[in-house]
């Protein structure tokens, strides 16, 4: 954000005339009654039929087409939150937020005033607290709602895009460990960015008086740089792999959530998956800087930012990170260069039209004044050898430090859940059944599941879990002994539970193991499978409810209930 930059710009689109505009406008009175006579001079001798060119250097279609990319994200991401949220974070969620807020507001004081909003800025500080799970479905709601409106009709103002920022930072302040993904912050700071992009009161898709600032497009540029260049230097830094040229033989295989591509691409040649490193150095670390060679090479950088995303979209479950970082990539264009994408006729293109042949003068000024106060520790932390990723500078998550997959894990392993109705969980002839996720492997034989832009939260964070061990995530026991109760929050997360209309499990128990995909043509994958695994050893031990209950009690979890 620079200095007075956005403010200046939210003033200039007030619905009432500035003094100065009006000034500016007899001053340049003659130069426009001059530019209209040229201009009909112009279209008298205009072959018919021909269409002219729009003129470039001008944003309104950019801004339509950023602010429906950005308020499609947030549906995404509300929905995530609406269909999830109860589970995870809700009354008798895996970490209910209400007591997150009581130990934060313990923390400050014991008041909920400025601290406790600096700390967690939400406005479930202000809701009742005993109904947590209506608070967070409006929430949600809510955002879907504001965020539909938008994607539809393509208008809003600030009170639109700012009621949607402060809405997902509600949810994400509260989320804990279920939103400490790098796109979170992302996207708040890109929301945060599309608040002025627009008018602060008029609904017009194409508000004359209030014409997109060219700060507010440089800011959306300099987002894409810096996400790219973060993301490429912290694997230059980080593992050997990506200097070696070799990661890609294994990311396919060991990201989060593979799709049925993913299998396909993960057998690809040798050579291709070094060219594929190769491309992705040259596109994190070289295009970025196409953004400060004119207008042509700007293009050229958002073209292949939002192929190298599509790319990345099709290759894997991200969630809606790759979604989200097309959108700064799309400030990379003008009007001229986007109009093919609006009817000739008709619409915001004829508006368009209009505009620029009633006021060719009056642009935003471009962003060469004012001191960028929030670019200092981005740029520092850049250059620095011991760079973070995925890390905000405030609280507010303004402005925050990006990256992905600085280091690559070269096996897949699993954490996979079974239980058995057996009274003694070591007598012979034990009968094991195994919970299936909704999108993380487990079964073998089921088929990869493709549900980018959506997310399962849980099933990401069992990939992480996979690699560490029980005691640092110590919720995974939490979850055992919910399913052992027959929990229906719980159950709700998964994708399959064997023991549904029978007695409940009486052991559940947490195996590990080292998956890996099958190879094409093989007997294997005759035979459907996916995966080939190979047990590694137990994840946790056999528990049963009665043991659970006092480990529950002292890490003040709600008892599960036998309902």
């Amino acid at each position: 954000i620079t200095s007075s930059g956005p403010w200046r710009n939210m003033a200039a689109c007030s619905d009432s005339e500035s003094s100065e505009s009006v000034l500016r406008r007899r001053r340049t009175g003659k130069q426009r009654e001059s530019s209209t006579g040229k201009q009909r001079e112009s279209s008298s001798r205009e072959e018919p039929g021909v269409e002219v060119p729009l003129q470039t250097g001008t944003y309104w279609l950019t801004r339509i087409l950023l602010l429906r990319s950005i308020s499609f994200i947030y549906c995404v991401a509300f929905a995530v939150a609406y269909n999830q949220n109860k589970q995870l974070i809700g009354q008798r969620g895996l970490m209910p937020s209400r007591e997150y807020l009581r130990s934060v507001k313990r923390y400050v004081g014991g008041k909920i005033g400025a601290a406790a909003l600096a700390y967690t800025p939400s406005i479930l500080w202000f809701l009742d607290w005993e109904d947590m799970d209506t608070n967070l479905d409006g929430i949600a709601l809510a955002g879907m709602a504001l965020s539909g409106f938008v994607l539809l009709s393509g208008r809003a103002n600030m009170i639109i895009m700012a009621a949607l920022w402060i809405l997902y930072h509600s949810i994400t302040s509260i989320g804990q460990l279920w939103y400490s993904f790098g796109w979170e912050s992302q996207l708040l700071e890109t929301g945060f960015l599309g608040i002025f992009l627009c008018p602060l009161w008029s609904l017009d898709q194409m508000p004359r008086r209030c014409p997109p600032s060219l700060i507010s497009i440089w800011t959306l540029r300099w987002l894409i740089v810096r996400i790219m260049l973060g993301a490429g230097l912290i694997k230059i830094r980080g593992d050997r792999c990506w200097r070696d040229l070799t990661c890609m033989d294994y990311h396919y295989e060991t990201q989060p959530v593979p799709n049925p591509i993913s299998y396909y691409l993960h057998h690809s040649p040798w050579w291709f998956h070094r060219f594929e490193t190769l491309s992705n150095h040259f596109i994190e670390l070289i295009v970025p800087f196409f953004t400060f060679m004119g207008r042509r090479m700007c293009m050229v950088n958002g073209v292949l930012q939002i192929l190298f995303q599509v790319v990345l979209i099709i290759s894997g479950n991200l969630s809606f990170l790759n979604w989200l970082t097309i959108v700064p990539s799309i400030a990379c264009f003008d009007d001229s260069a986007l109009a093919f994408l609006f009817r000739p006729t008709g619409g915001p293109r004829k508006t368009l039209r209009s505009i620029q042949a009633e006021d060719t003068a009056e642009h935003s000024p471009p962003p060469t004044k004012g001191v960028c106060v929030f670019v200092v520790p981005v740029v520092i932390n850049l250059l620095s050898p011991r760079q973070v990723m995925n890390t905000s500078f405030d609280p507010l998550r303004i402005v925050n430090t990006y990256g992905a997959f600085g280091s690559i894990t070269k096996e897949r392993t699993e954490v996979i859940l079974q239980g058995t109705l057996s009274e003694d969980h070591k007598a012979e002839g034990v009968v094991w059944e195994e919970f299936d996720f909704v999108c993380k492997p487990g079964a073998v034989d089921r088929w990869p599941c493709l549900i980018s832009p959506y997310h399962y939260r849980l099933d990401w964070l069992m990939w992480f879990a996979a690699f560490q061990t029980y005691e640092q995530n110590e919720w995974v026991i939490q979850i055992a002994g919910r399913l052992l109760a027959n929990d229906s929050t719980v159950l709700s997360l998964l994708g399959h539970n064997p023991f549904e209309g029978r007695e409940k499990p009486r052991w559940i128990r947490g195996e590990h193991y080292r998956y890996k995909f099958t190879r094409p043509g093989s007997s294997s994958a005759a035979q459907g499978k996916w995966w080939a695994r190979k047990r590694i050893g137990p994840y946790f031990p056999p528990l049963n409810l009665e043991g659970l209950r006092s480990y529950f009690k002292s890490r003040n979890w709600p008892q599960p209930d036998r309902q």
